[in-house]
């Protein structure tokens, strides 16, 4: 299978050899019957292949891995209940007291809030290398940098190619996020980055209605990552969810387009509106990183969209906010349904004000997770709500 919307409906998944059933079933069990004593002892000690319990492996949630660690290009995945229960098992799994992670910034508030608090507790410095770079804040004690293909809510890029390199010299191991890009739009894999991150909750699963997090990679790290985020920890991922995920990505190429054309019709429009003093989106020919995102990014720039009000106040963003029909205040993205929030005082209000300031999350700022309508239909909701504060 060459084409990714062939492989998203078909990698991991075969009629159920039972009952030829074309849907991968839910296995809704908490342990398997393992035959003999022999057997068992082979199965818990690693030298044959099988079921034990759910909390360590599920056929269900099997068939998702298989299908994600194909669409990202990785040796192996690894389910989790929810992009935070990934997050924290890459950390608990691969790094020790006294090592130091770096991250390139701005990253999802609850993001860089886990990094530091989980940090704080287990004796990892974290280390924001946004400003000064990479390099320079590479230390002897560095073991991961962290980064988000496209970051929250700003959408600024990072030469994932370039961050791998000087990581892997350095013999850091390389974490990127990428819930906004999806493999559809970049696999960080074939970049040189050792891990990718997903919030399945987002693009994946597409219709909002399923709680994940998923990690791919190396059969080692992943391995690990598995090891403390399943066995020790408990985050395991529901048969349930795993369902609904391996429905939602068959027809994730397809929703990706939708959604990568609806973002651009809404940045140009936004960009052309007298209230609005920035627009935040890597396919605008004036986005900074308009190169950097036409030579790394793959079939359309995603479907978020952030903007800065002229007027940069709370007041008027809820002004524009509350005026909204079409897209709906919520904190989540990557639903069919368009959704809108105000950074400072939701996803981001974890972190620091001084923080928030220096990654561009002013009181203007909104963010747009651009659905599946029609976007002519979104372009008039928002000229309505903006042409009420203009």
């Amino acid at each position: 299978m060459t084409h990714l919307r062939t492989r998203a409906v078909h990698a991991g998944q075969h009629p159920d050899p039972t009952t030829g059933a074309i849907a991968t079933p839910i296995n809704q069990t908490t342990a398997f019957g393992y035959g003999t004593l022999e057997r068992g002892a082979a199965i818990f000690a690693g030298e044959a292949a099988g079921y034990r319990y759910s909390r360590f492996a599920n056929p269900t949630v099997a068939a998702l891995e298989a299908k994600m660690a194909d669409l990202e290009g990785a040796e192996a995945a690894v389910a989790f209940s929810s992009g935070t229960a990934a997050s924290s098992s890459v950390l608990l799994g691969l790094l020790n007291p006294g090592d130091e992670l770096v991250f390139l910034g701005p990253l999802y508030g609850g993001t860089e809030s886990l990094l530091r608090s989980l940090g704080e507790r287990w004796g990892i410095k974290v280390v924001d290398a946004t400003v000064p770079g990479l390099s320079a804040c590479l230390t002897p004690a560095t073991r991961m940098v962290w980064v988000e293909t496209l970051s929250n809510p700003t959408l600024r890029l990072h030469d994932l190619a370039q961050v791998a390199a000087v990581a892997r010299a350095h013999g850091a191991i390389t974490v990127a996020d990428n819930t906004f890009c999806t493999p559809c739009l970049l696999r960080p894999l074939a970049c040189g980055i050792d891990l990718v991150l997903h919030s399945m909750t987002k693009y994946l699963g597409g219709h909002g209605d399923a709680t994940g997090g998923l990690v791919a990679g190396s059969e080692a790290l992943v391995g690990n990552i598995r090891k403390t985020g399943l066995g020790h920890v408990g985050g395991n991922l529901a048969p349930q969810e795993a369902f609904l995920f391996l429905r939602g990505i068959k027809t994730l190429p397809l929703r990706m387009a939708a959604h990568c054309e609806g973002a651009a019709a809404v940045a140009r429009f936004l960009a052309s509106h007298p209230a609005v003093r920035a627009v935040h989106y890597p396919g605008l020919p004036g986005h900074p990183q308009h190169a950097l995102a036409q030579r790394q990014l793959q079939g359309g720039f995603g479907g978020m969209v952030s903007f800065e009000l002229a007027q940069s106040e709370r007041a008027v963003a809820a002004q524009v906010l509350n005026r909204l029909a079409l897209f709906t205040q919520a904190v989540s993205l990557g639903d069919v349904d368009s959704l809108a929030c105000h950074p400072a005082s939701t996803t981001h209000s974890f972190v620091s004000a001084q923080a928030r300031a220096a990654n561009g999350v002013t009181e203007g700022l909104i963010r747009l997770s651009v659905g599946i309508e029609h976007p002519d239909d979104l372009v008039a909701d928002l000229a309505q709500a903006l042409d009420a504060v203009h």
